[in-house]
């Protein structure tokens, strides 16, 4: 029984091709914040994912980040004031989520310049952000679901412990 057991629990080890993945808002922080942290993970020699630095010419974008979240052991996730204006940003985010479930990835928000009431509420430039959103698919059933899973998935998120930033 015991290396039955033992076969179980190796099968769902994963294979990590990345330590960490940054999910961010590249307006907001990604000369600022964001590279700098990118610096210093390389700096110590912790493999992340970045998208700009990452990703090969030709390469399909959405493809290649769904993939590199799905291969990442930790997420770290980049809040801030713009972040919710991002489509793509929530859509990421809900695969980041999803992976935590899934894959037990570990999921640390960051909140840079925001309160964490903030994203988790959906107030201030969030709720700007999602009145856009509605707006823009008020006559499409799947496209209001979408934006649902998008309040779900920050929700959840800033419901995580994390760090808190201040902007500059």
């Amino acid at each position: 029984m015991a290396s039955s057991s033992y076969a179980s629990d190796s099968q769902n080890c994963h294979r990590w091709k990345y330590h960490v993945f940054l999910s961010f808002r590249g307006d907001d922080t990604c000369k600022t914040f964001t590279s700098h942290l990118y610096e210093g993970l390389k700096n110590r020699g912790i493999f992340t994912f970045q998208d700009d630095k990452r990703l090969e010419k030709g390469d399909s974008i959405p493809e290649e980040l769904l993939k590199a979240i799905e291969e990442s052991q930790v997420a770290l996730v980049i809040f801030s004031k713009n972040y919710a204006t991002s489509s793509w940003c929530l859509n990421e985010l809900v695969k980041i989520m999803e992976c935590k479930e899934v894959k037990k990835q570990i999921v640390i928000p960051v909140f840079y310049d925001v309160d964490p009431s903030e994203v988790r509420h959906q107030i201030k430039s969030f709720a700007e952000a999602f009145s856009k959103h509605e707006s823009r698919y008020k006559d499409d059933g799947d496209g209001m679901q979408m934006v649902q899973g998008w309040r779900t998935a920050l929700s959840a998120a800033a419901n995580l412990s994390g760090w808190n930033v201040p902007g500059r």
